[in-house]
């Protein structure tokens, strides 16, 4: 007898880090997600100089986590894999509209910038096209759509948000023929991106950091 597959869906504690305060003075929330087999407490330490009175950063950290090597030691987590991946999907994006939602609650006059890493980007795609709300900035980070999302889907949501790309010039994950397949796609759908590079490799950059918070503020 095959065995038959069934779901169930239950209550989880999720772990967000936060920098700077949440409150009706608040004007520039960022939520910023992570790569894979990062953790968001190491990941939010890059944002404490974009960090001021009147702005405040959210890291929501994936729903899974594992060893990095073997069965002890360090420890990442990452939004989704191809296993049951519709599902996963799902979770995380109801995941960080919760998130959304309790940071807005308290900070209710607060602008939206999204930041995805690597990983991130394409997590911060995947929820953003089902968004019914404003946003003031995306940034994908070494991160692009997905190849098997329509971007059509999302560029309704997008066309009043200043999205840009950052990558690092000697980022071996991030190969310079994509990226511009990628703006292709992107320019199809309507959307104008700003591209931004780096001398770097796989990692965020203070400076481009400081770039971005500077043109939020405008």
């Amino acid at each position: 007898m095959a065995a038959i597959h069934r779901t169930i869906s239950v209550p989880r504690t999720a772990h967000l880090h936060q920098l700077g305060t949440l409150s009706p003075e608040t004007r520039h929330l960022w939520i910023v997600l992570h790569g894979y087999g990062q953790l968001a407490r190491y990941f939010i330490r890059h944002f404490e100089g974009i960090t001021d009175a009147q702005t405040a950063v959210l890291a929501p950290e994936g729903l899974s986590r594992f060893y990095l090597e073997g069965f002890s030691g360090r420890v990442g987590a990452t939004w989704m894999t191809k296993e049951e991946r519709l599902h996963e999907i799902t979770d995380y994006i109801n995941y960080l509209n919760q998130v959304r939602e309790m940071a807005l609650n308290e900070a209710p006059d607060a602008e939206l910038h999204v930041l995805g890493f690597s990983q991130g980007g394409a997590t911060a795609c995947r929820w953003l096209a089902q968004a019914q709300w404003p946003m003031k900035q995306l940034v994908l980070w070494a991160g692009v759509f997905p190849e098997d999302m329509e971007i059509t889907s999302a560029s309704r949501t997008l066309s009043q948000t200043h999205l840009t790309y950052v990558y690092g010039l000697q980022d071996p994950f991030v190969a310079d023929d994509k990226v511009q397949a990628q703006l292709v796609r992107v320019e199809a759908a309507g959307l104008h991106p700003e591209v931004i590079t780096f001398a770097g490799k796989h990692e965020l950059n203070q400076e481009v950091l400081r770039l971005l918070k500077n043109q939020s503020s405008s």
